[in-house]
This record gives C-alpha cells, sequence and structure tokens, in this order.
C-alpha cells in the first residue's frame, strides 16, 4: 500500500468507526469482537462479509450458545464464542489477496441484527522482490562474532593438547634415561639426556 493509499483508508476507516487489520499472504489474523454476556450470551453470532451496503455474507457462525465455548469452522476461517467472558474470536487462515474486503462481527435474533464490530482486513504480499538480495547479507551479518569464540576455544584446545603430548614425550624420554642409566650404570650420561627437556 503506498502511503496515501493507506492514510485515505485510515481516515474513511476513522470515520465510519472501522478497525483496520493488516495480514500477510499464507498467514494467520486474529479478531475479537467483545460484547454484553448477560445481554447477547444466547444471541446467534456471525463473522460477514460485506458485499455491499446492505448486504453482508456470512463467513462463518457459532454454533449452539448452549456448548460451554462453541467453535465453528469454515474452509479457512473459524470462530469461537466465549459466552462467560462475552468474546467472539475469528481466525482467518492461510489468508489470500481475494481475502482483503470489509467483515462485520454480528449478533442477530428473530431479524434484529447488531453490528458488533466492523474490520477491514487488509492482505499484504509476503516478501518484497526488492528486499530478497538484502536479507542474505543481513543474516550473515548478525552471527560475526561468535566465530571469533570458536577459534579462540580451538587454540585453548589446541595448546592443552600440544601441553599433554609435550608431557607425554618428556615422561617417555625420562622413563627411557632412567632404563640407560641403570643398564649403563652411568649417572651423568643420564643427567645430559634429561636435563635439556626439563630446561
Amino acid at each position: 500500500l503506498s502511503a496515501s493509499l493507506s492514510l485515505s483508508l485510515l481516515a474513511s476507516c476513522a470515520a465510519e468507526n472501522v478497525t483496520v487489520v493488516y495480514g500477510v499472504e499464507g498467514g494467520t489474523i486474529s479478531v475479537n469482537c467483545s460484547y454484553n454476556p448477560q445481554q447477547q450470551w444466547w444471541r446467534e453470532k456471525s463473522w460477514c462479509r460485506q458485499v455491499d451496503e446492505t448486504k453482508c455474507q456470512p463467513v462463518v457462525s457459532a454454533p449452539s450458545f448452549w456448548l460451554p465455548f462453541p467453535r465453528s469452522r469454515k474452509g479457512t476461517a473459524s470462530i469461537r464464542d466465549n459466552i462467560h467472558d462475552g468474546m467472539l474470536t475469528v481466525t482467518m487462515r492461510r489468508l489470500r489477496k481475494e481475502d482483503a474486503g470489509l467483515y462485520q462481527c454480528r449478533t442477530y435474533f428473530l431479524g434484529d441484527t447488531k453490528s458488533l464490530r466492523k474490520v477491514q482486513v487488509e492482505v499484504l504480499r509476503a516478501v518484497l522482490e526488492t528486499q530478497v538480495p538484502e536479507e542474505p547479507r543481513a543474516v550473515q551479518s548478525i552471527p560475526s562474532s561468535p566465530p571469533k569464540v570458536n577459534v579462540t576455544v580451538f587454540y585453548i584446545i589446541a595448546g592443552f593438547l600440544v601441553a599433554k603430548f609435550m608431557v607425554a614425550v618428556l615422561i617417555c624420554i625420562t622413563g627411557i634415561s632412567r632404563k640407560n642409566r641403570g643398564q649403563e650404570q652411568n649417572p651423568s650420561l643420564g643427567e645430559q639426556q634429561v636435563l635439556p627437556f626439563t630446561a
């Protein structure tokens, strides 16, 4: 939607007391319509789409009021009537461009119809084509700091392994020198072999 179109839409909706709800193609929206539970809990309720100034075509209706939390579904739309709190909740799933339009939450009884809420549903495109190339760069720039931590951890582990290897080599050389010292009975030779590594 352009800025001028959005402003004109909001202005006209404000004049008619219409709530504008934006959804994304393939997404889900939920609309709450409150009513007085003491006066209207027993009335039939529905979610309808405004066809013209006088006709509102029913999309989904709440089932019988004697159920504790009646729920009904028709296609991708569902309705739930909480008669204890006086709240009618309408959910529209898998939105399409064709779902955009003016809707109403309504109650009726013996031909007496009352509108609880008027809602203008606008369905937006899921992803703008101009933003597609920019998203991977944004995603790649986010995890720039964690690899530094991984490299540091790698160096710590590598240093630890090298230290263990050097200790093992020293122990091995010490054992060999002691063995040679025992066989040749020459302690000075053993000291000459050990001193360079201990230094």
